[in-house]
């Protein structure tokens, strides 16, 4: 689950490690990772701005400096998730020197943020039945920089796919059901090596290119 878009993504309400952060950003910071917590241990109708505002402990009126209510601050959540798990995609598959190098280092990439933020299954469920809106940028937003890196490779005759349309969304199923019964069910959160590798082997046949050896990517 490779994005390669040749452009380096913006990562808002917080900004990468080495951009300098405010107070305001640190506090809206705060205040969307005490909504990730909430709005996944509580569900959407259960959690409320005073849970949020306890959880990242600040005043209630403070809430309001950056978000109207608890609708926006849902919607601004999942599009940061979003917006996070792209960048960790693309600065990962960005490295790889073929495509299916590239695909190997992009699922690496997802599998490890939904470890670290397994919320995000969650949260983009209830966007669902929440914000139907969101639901549909998050998925359209993860398929364009990836149809686009498979058509490349295609126009390439690096990999032998028909439609990178479906060619996308198909994989992207692939990742997300992978590891909603690995990391969000299972056990230990993480994808174990072999079924990695199995995956690998099923996204290898599905672009129409020989199975990956054992190579850069993988889990770490």
């Amino acid at each position: 689950m490779a994005e390669q878009t040749g452009e380096s993504m913006a990562v808002p309400a917080g900004g990468t490690p080495a951009e300098p952060e405010g107070k305001g950003a640190r506090t809206r910071r705060r205040l969307l990772q005490a909504a990730e917590q909430v709005f996944a241990e509580l569900g959407y109708h259960d959690a409320s701005i005073v849970k949020i505002t306890e959880a990242a402990g600040v005043a209630q009126g403070t809430f309001y400096l950056y978000f109207s209510g608890k609708q926006e601050i849902f919607d601004v959540l999942v599009e940061d998730l979003n917006t996070r798990l792209r960048h960790a995609m693309s600065q990962a598959s960005a490295r790889g020197r073929t495509r299916l190098e590239a695909e190997r280092l992009g699922f690496g990439a997802f599998f490890r943020f939904t470890a670290e933020h397994p919320a995000l299954y969650r949260v983009i469920r209830q966007a669902e039945f929440v914000s139907p809106k969101m639901l549909r940028l998050h998925y359209d937003r993860l398929a364009e920089g990836y149809i686009a890196g498979l058509r490349r490779a295609s126009e390439r005759g690096e990999i032998a796919i028909g439609d990178p349309v479906v060619t996308a969304w198909a994989l992207m199923a692939v990742g997300e059901m992978v590891g909603m019964r690995w990391i969000l069910w299972g056990e230990d959160g993480q994808v174990p090596p072999d079924v990695f590798s199995e995956t690998m082997a099923f996204v290898a046949r599905a672009l129409g290119v020989p199975p990956p050896a054992e190579g850069p990517g993988g889990r770490g």
